[in-house]
């Protein structure tokens, strides 16, 4: 059984497909024994996001700014003492972010995006929980902003993963160095993605986690489809023929780190 640990089960895309109750409940009748929807803003959209979860078993939830809302005034009000607050208000939130920076598409600015980053940074130290890091074109930015915040060797604690990895190589190994893991999705299928899949080969095993960021990013051989937490198998499979093994024991390996990850998942989980 899966677990895909990345998804956005508030996104408007779904709502013409019965919503995040049916899609939770089509990921279960394809194997997927739950799923994390992350939150990109948390003014306009956390709340809601809660509410959605709160009744689906084996379904969590994270709260955070994504790098292209970083310059929101609405987020921007949002404190480290708030987010903090928030994080640990309800035991479905196991998770901060997603957060990082987007040099790609610069929808906040540089300085927004890297304060935004810094504050998430701060509050999963704080709280304890892990940080969900979204990386695009920006990767000295990214790792050195993560050594300033969390000390040179990580003296600070910060857990985390880099989300929907498409990097570079170097990223990815600092980035285990740091203590964190890596995330592939779909992209890892794709036929132009033989650089990914050969950094997906170096990535150790116990650092491994796996999944859609539904709706975007469907696995071949599905692009024809809007993307669904019933699509993370396509992916782990992939991933397992990446190290050597079978596809059930790819999803018993990334089960398993990500409850090492998100301890707290442990306290509502229904095995």
């Amino acid at each position: 059984m899966w677990i895909d640990s990345h998804c956005h089960l508030d996104h408007n895309r779904f709502l013409n497909h019965g919503g995040a109750e049916a899609i939770v409940s089509n990921a279960k009748a394809h194997g997927i024994d739950g799923m994390l929807s992350v939150n990109c803003e948390i003014a306009a959209e956390f709340d809601d996001l809660l509410k959605r979860v709160m009744p689906l078993e084996n379904v969590w939830c994270t709260i955070g700014t994504h790098p292209h809302d970083a310059g929101l005034e609405a987020e921007k009000a949002v404190s480290l003492e708030n987010l903090c607050e928030k994080a640990l208000s309800h035991p479905k939130i196991i998770g901060i972010g997603e957060s990082g920076l987007d040099y790609f598409y610069n929808n906040s600015s540089h300085e927004d995006q890297q304060t935004s980053f810094r504050k998430h940074i701060n509050a999963c130290i704080e709280t304890g929980l892990p940080l969900v890091i979204h990386a695009r074109d920006a990767d000295e930015d990214i790792i050195r902003i993560m050594r300033e915040e969390a000390g040179e060797t990580n003296q600070r604690g910060l857990r985390g993963v880099f989300h929907c990895f498409s990097s570079g190589e170097d990223l990815a190994l600092q980035g285990v160095d740091f203590g964190f893991y890596v995330s592939f999705s779909g992209i890892l299928t794709f036929k132009k993605s033989q650089g990914l899949r050969e950094i997906a080969d170096k990535i150790p095993k116990d650092r491994l986690l796996v999944e859609t960021d539904a709706p975007f990013l469907t696995p071949e051989p599905h692009r024809k489809d809007m993307n669904e937490p019933k699509y993370v198998s396509v992916t782990g499979e992939k991933l397992a023929e990446i190290h050597g093994m079978s596809a059930n024991e790819m999803a018993d390996l990334t089960k398993e780190n990500f409850f090492n990850l998100f301890t707290k998942a442990k306290e509502t989980w229904r095995g």
